[in-house]
């Protein structure tokens, strides 16, 4: 009985009559660190299934697809990062240029501004001397015309004076003649220089 225990324990293996159907291919994991590889088993000294071998050369064949596979993967994100780091550094580039031309620009128009400001107000204290010079101008002039209305009203006066005197003594002088007239008793021989 104990050869019948051992002849069951120690099972022969069978002749492969027909090929066993190859493992279903089970898509690889994408992250490469998460990956495992499959140890063969350590050979025994049974017989050794010329199927398994088979299906253990595949799998090791079927690893590197995956581990070349997740380094084509790995180098497309990398290409992609680095893509990405370029185009945001570039964007950064082109914001800080913006940035320096808005800048730039800025202080350029407030120095104009501050340029306009100061003509400006020398501009206005220039005007402002010339009102006032031509304000004292006017008031000399009109000082002067007054002075020259006085000048002729003065004159005025005195002519005016002269020809009352004028009068005066005319009135007075044909009063005396008049009077001389009446007192020889004689006519005039002129009588107002028409007869």
């Amino acid at each position: 009985m104990a050869e019948e225990e051992a002849k069951k324990v120690e099972p022969q293996p069978e002749p492969c009559s027909e090929p066993l159907p190859p493992p279903e291919t089970v898509e690889p994991p994408k992250n490469v660190a998460e990956e495992k590889t499959v140890i063969p088993p350590p050979p025994s000294d049974e017989k050794a299934d010329d199927c398994k071998a088979l299906v253990l050369v595949e799998k090791p064949a079927a690893d590197e697809e995956k581990k070349l596979e997740g380094s084509i993967n790995r180098d497309a994100v990398l290409a992609r990062v680095a893509t990405e780091k370029r185009l945001s550094l570039i964007k950064a580039w082109e914001e800080s240029e913006k940035s320096k031309a808005e800048n730039k620009a800025q202080k350029k128009v407030s120095s104009i501004g501050a340029w306009e400001n100061s003509k400006k107000a020398s501009i206005e204290a220039e005007l402002k001397k010339i009102e006032e010079q031509l304000e004292t101008k006017k008031a000399e002039y009109i000082e002067k015309l007054k002075n020259k209305i006085a000048l002729v009203h003065k004159e005025a006066e005195e002519k005016r004076a002269m020809i009352e005197a004028k009068r005066g003594e005319d009135l007075l002088k044909a009063e005396e003649t008049a009077a001389k007239y009446c007192a020889t008793g004689t006519a005039p021989k002129k009588l107002l220089g028409c007869f």
